[in-house]
Order: C-alpha cells, then sequence, then structure tokens
C-alpha cells in the first residue's frame, strides 16, 4: 500500500469517534495474537523490544535498523497498520530525524513517534526550541506518507510541569504533527487540559501497570484519541512467566506448563506465512 494511502488508513483510525486503542507488540506471535483478537492497528514498544535484546531503553542501545526490521516483521505477519515508538528520531541532528522517518516510510510504516529526549540520563529532555525543530524537520519529511506522533517525556523524566508539557504539545501540534502525548499525566484534569489545549489534534494516552487505570470509555469520555500500553503487555507476559518459573522451581510441572498450547502458536503462524 502506498504511504499516503497508509497514511489516511491509520489516520482515519485516530480521528473517528472513539479513536483506537493501539496494543505494542513485542514479537511476531505476540502481534499475531493481537490481530486475532480484532486490533486494527498494534504499536512496538522500545521499552519491550530493547528488553527483549537485553538492553536499556531510552539510551539509543538498540539501532535504528535493528526497530525498523523489527517494527516490518510486526506488519509483514499481521498486515496490520504499525506503529513505531522510535525514541528520539534515531540521531543528533533535524536531519537525522527526517532521514529516519523516510526510512520509516520506505518499510512500510503507518506511523512513527519522535520524543524529545536525549538519550542522556544526567539530561533526559532536549530544550524546546531543538525538541520542536526535531518535530518540524519529521513532520517535513513525512509528507503524509506516514502519521508522526510527537511526544514530550517531562512526566516519565521526572518534570512535572503540565505548563511546560503543554507548551511542548502545542508546539508540536503548530508545526504539524499529527498527533502528540505526554505519557503519565498525573491526574485526570491534567489529562483533560493537555486534550483542551490541542485541540483539534489527537492525543494518545500511554497505560501502564502503575497507573491508576481508567477504563478506555472513561479516556475516550475525556476525549483520547488513541490509547497505548507501551510495555505493558510484555511485563504482564513476563509476570505469568516468573510464576511459571517459580511454580516449577517448586515442583509444580502443572503449573508451570498451563496455557495455550504451542499447537495455538503454529496455527497463528501458520496463518501469517
Amino acid at each position: 500500500m502506498p504511504g499516503s494511502e497508509l497514511y489516511e488508513k491509520f489516520m482515519a483510525l485516530h480521528i473517528r469517534e472513539g479513536g483506537l486503542v493501539l496494543p505494542n507488540a513485542w514479537d511476531a506471535v505476540s502481534a499475531l495474537i493481537l490481530a486475532d483478537a480484532g486490533f486494527e492497528a498494534i504499536g512496538t514498544s522500545s521499552a519491550a523490544l530493547a528488553a527483549a535484546l537485553g538492553r536499556q531503553d531510552g539510551r539509543h542501545a538498540v539501532s535504528r535498523d535493528e526497530h525498523l526490521d523489527h517494527a516490518r516483521l510486526l506488519g509483514q505477519v499481521t498486515g496490520l497498520p504499525v506503529n513505531g515508538d522510535f525514541e528520539d528520531g534515531y540521531g543528533l541532528t533535524a536531519e537525522d530525524v527526517a532521514a529516519t522517518v523516510d526510512r520509516a516510510v520506505a518499510y512500510g510504516l503507518a506511523g512513527i513517534g519522535i520524543e524529545d529526549t536525549t538519550g542522556n540520563p544526567d539530561a533526559p529532555i532536549r530544550d524546546f526550541d531543538q525538541a520542536v525543530e526535531r518535530v518540524r524537520s519529521a513532520v517535513n519529511a513525512a509528507k503524509r506518507r506516514i502519521v508522526v506522533t510527537a511526544r514530550t517525556d517531562n512526566y516519565l523524566q521526572g518534570r512535572p510541569d503540565l505548563d511546560d508539557t503543554i507548551r511542548r504539545l502545542t508546539a508540536f501540534a503548530e508545526v504539524g504533527a499529527d498527533v502528540v502525548y505526554a505519557p503519565f499525566p498525573p491526574d485526570l484534569a491534567s489529562l483533560e487540559a493537555i486534550v483542551a489545549a490541542v485541540a483539534p489534534t489527537p492525543v494518545n494516552v500511554l497505560i501502564s501497570p502503575a497507573d491508576q487505570v481508567l477504563t478506555v470509555a472513561e479516556l475516550q469520555a475525556a476525549g483520547v484519541k488513541r490509547i497505548s500500553l507501551g510495555p505493558a503487555l510484555y511485563t504482564n507476559a513476563m509476570t505469568a512467566l516468573e510464576q511459571a518459573a517459580r511454580a516449577l522451581r517448586a515442583g509444580d510441572i502443572a503449573s508451570a506448563t498451563a496455557g495455550i498450547g504451542f499447537d495455538r502458536v503454529g496455527e497463528l503462524l501458520t496463518r501469517a506465512s
């Protein structure tokens, strides 16, 4: 599907009544399970991908090519639009971000996320002007061939500044970002303030097990147009593995081997082949 058609298809899911739930996969089988459950699009998770590779998220530890290959695989096995969670856009300059967007289009992604992070834990958030310039560069490269999501990690990086968060998201929307979001706003009132400030630009909200989780309907009522889970499904699966490992260590084979059979995995893979 040409980039412009994929853009329109993916964007339509955001602007329709209710928006969409965008679950995040970390490998082919998790993507196939999500597709089989009826989700209309999926996202990558930079955190889950990094963890699966034995690396830290947000430290430029996963290369652009590794993430591109991963995202393309998820799209190939499911046939669904894929949104790539591409950290800061991979590169020191705004031109590097544009190059990443071009590559993502060539790899068949439907969407790409660009954060205002640096990869440096001592100074994790880029200054305002640089952050906006990188988003502008991504939008200019996208040319309505791929949905650009612009994100500020203020709350995620311990900067609970609603005014600055809104300032950044508003600026991202003004330079053409298709979707904006700030992971982990502290409460519903802050989320509603963000939604109102950037309207009509769609807002994504990230849900994690640590949140005071609202229902999909409650988030939609607050004006949210996309709900993603980041690494939450991955950590859910790792919880089941941890419980199985402890059961096995205690001698309980039955509990350790409960769950879907591998024939179910084979069925999903056969359908995808």
